[in-house]
């Protein structure tokens, strides 16, 4: 599924440049152009999923492949080892939650503290 009007499904076709740090078959990633931590990726499935509200059992392997990657992703791209350094992972679900982009995504933040929280 592809929605014309979600930023970050043209960002997955193309139709918008990013600094893209992997891509496979499921997912994109790339560096978010505001970013809240020195490491700031953004990690979206390439099927359109409005929100971690929509994820369905049938996303449990898409999801759980993303969980696996995110720690390779974080070292590579500038995050320090575990257990000194780190990241979080964060995904915003709603308004309320502070979704901005309604397709699913998830954050890496890394790289030395202090940054912003949020």
């Amino acid at each position: 599924m592809h929605d014309p009007n979600c930023i970050f499904c043209k960002i997955i076709a193309g139709d918008i440049p990013s600094s893209k740090v992997y891509e496979d078959e499921d997912m994109l990633v790339f560096k978010d152009i505001h970013p809240s931590a020195p490491v700031h990726l953004l990690m979206v499935p390439k099927r359109h999923i409005p929100s971690m509200a929509q994820v369905t059992a049938e996303d449990a392997p898409l999801l759980g492949r993303m969980m696996v990657k995110a720690p390779e992703l974080a070292r590579a791209n500038g995050c320090n080892p575990y257990p000194e350094g780190g990241f979080r992972l964060m995904v915003n679900t709603g308004e309320e939650g502070g979704q901005e982009v309604h397709h699913l995504h998830i954050h890496i933040l890394g790289g030395a503290r202090p940054w912003r929280k949020g």
